[in-house]
């Protein structure tokens, strides 16, 4: 996907922020160079000014602006500013050190808990906003909660709470014999059931609807391909969302599963690591996006057996691995749409950023992986508030040292990280100071 450079554009936002005033509360970040990621292009000696945690005007050098006495200045001399990142598919109540049955060791609570450090890991690795697709015990919505009240570090999160599919499927409890009784409360086996899920889901704080089209790699009893709700099922969820202006993500691994998803009007496809040339062509018609976390295979093969994970499990991790990152090839060569989706959780949280290196390996260019992570995640979202450094979005950003358009790896370590203006992790750069 190509993107105009926007010169007159930025020509009148340097000339706006030229006469902007200084208010107190006002935050100025300068730097060395800004990516402008609809461009690709590198702005020379940006200056970014914030207000109330938003983007209020860019300019350029260091006469753009006139600081005043309130203004916090965070200036980043030698660094590169990018958006903050946008990871569109993370479990945070999930830890990949406890596999198989070995999480029965905690309760229920233990998972809630483990969203704190989870979110500020995230965090500090440039994300600034998540899609978290998938959670128990509605752990995603409090945590969001506890964010936006400031009583917790982490990013912006997107809430699907609970994921939701058919009984016995990927998105149920498929672990426990039938005196157990495991079931999740939101199975869905007809399209009136699935309308009924969306509503509740939504009554109780989910942001986007999750649905698990077909198998899965971590459940039992289920296979990758296997399909697992229906055209119809599809259909009417989507259609429910829609109406209440949610957005669905599908959980689809097999090639039906891809192709049903789409044609029920599905927004992004998760994982989609079957995908064939038909499945393709059907993304590229209805303008789905594709999410596929073609990096944590490798901590699952290198770590799952020690963590507990099970054999049957690591089988089908390993089944799909290489026909998933081919069709991701194919996908982004044909032209479909991606954005960057990891399913942290299944690899640590804080690593969110070693996909980019994958992306590229796999095709795309180190800009249109950054791409994916900002400017297509937040079109993904239908959000205006994320994903581009500019006027009325908010003041989320990165800093790294060096050029991320050529080393994509620069971002699996950011010096600096700024959500609404704040700088909540600064490894390198001097402290933001008043002048």
């Amino acid at each position: 996907m190509k993107y105009t450079y926007r010169s007159t554009l930025f020509a009148a936002l340097v000339a706006t922020a030229v006469c902007a005033p200084a208010l107190a509360g006002e935050v100025l970040v300068s730097a060395a160079k800004l990516l402008d990621v609809r461009s690709g292009k590198m702005i020379n000696d940006p200056q970014v000014l914030i207000r109330d945690g938003r983007i209020v005007a860019i300019g350029q050098g260091a006469a753009a602006f006139t600081p005043g006495p309130s203004t916090t200045r965070v200036d980043l001399p030698g660094l590169t500013l990018l958006p903050g990142l946008i990871d569109m598919h993370v479990h945070l109540d999930s830890d990949p050190s406890y596999g198989g049955y070995t999480g029965l060791e905690y309760g229920d609570r233990f998972w809630s808990v483990l969203t704190v450090p989870h979110a500020g890991k995230t965090l500090d690795a440039g994300f600034t906003t998540v899609r978290n697709v998938g959670a128990d015990a509605w752990n995603d919505v409090g945590l969001r909660q506890a964010i936006s009240e400031g009583k917790v570090r982490g990013p912006r999160v997107v809430t699907a709470s609970y994921a939701f599919g058919a009984t016995g499927g990927h998105c149920d409890s498929t672990f426990f014999p039938p005196s157990m009784k495991q079931s999740s409360p939101y199975n869905a086996d007809s399209p009136e059931q699935g309308r009924k899920m969306v509503r509740e889901l939504r009554k109780y704080g989910a942001q986007v609807i999750k649905i698990c089209a077909t198998g899965g790699v971590f459940s039992r009893n289920t296979e990758p391909g296997q399909q697992q709700l229906s055209l119809a099922e599809m259909k009417a969820i989507a259609e429910e969302a829609h109406q209440w202006g949610l957005q669905v993500a599908a959980h689809a691994h097999g090639a039906s599963g891809i192709k049903d998803a789409i044609r029920a009007g599905v927004n992004t496809i998760e994982h989609a690591s079957l995908i064939d040339d038909e499945g393709i062509a059907l993304a590229k018609k209805y303008g789905a996006w594709l999410s596929m976390d073609i990096y944590n295979t490798e901590y699952t093969q290198a770590e799952g057996k020690k963590n507990g994970t099970l054999e049957d499990n690591l089988r089908k991790d390993r089944e799909v691995a290489d026909a998933q990152r081919e069709g991701f090839r194919r996908a982004h060569a044909a032209g479909v749409k991606m954005v960057y989706g990891t399913d942290a959780g299944v690899y640590p949280h804080g690593d969110n950023a070693r996909q980019f290196a994958w992306m590229v390996k796999y095709g795309m260019t180190p800009l249109q992986a950054i791409q994916a992570a900002t400017l297509n995640a937040s079109e993904a979202l239908a959000s205006k508030d994320v994903g581009v450094i500019e006027v009325g979005r908010f003041g989320d950003m990165v800093a790294v040292a060096g050029d991320p358009t050529r080393d994509v790896t620069l971002l699996e370590n950011v010096a600096v990280v700024i959500k609404n203006g704040d700088v909540v992790l600064n490894k390198v750069a001097p402290a933001a100071a008043k002048p």
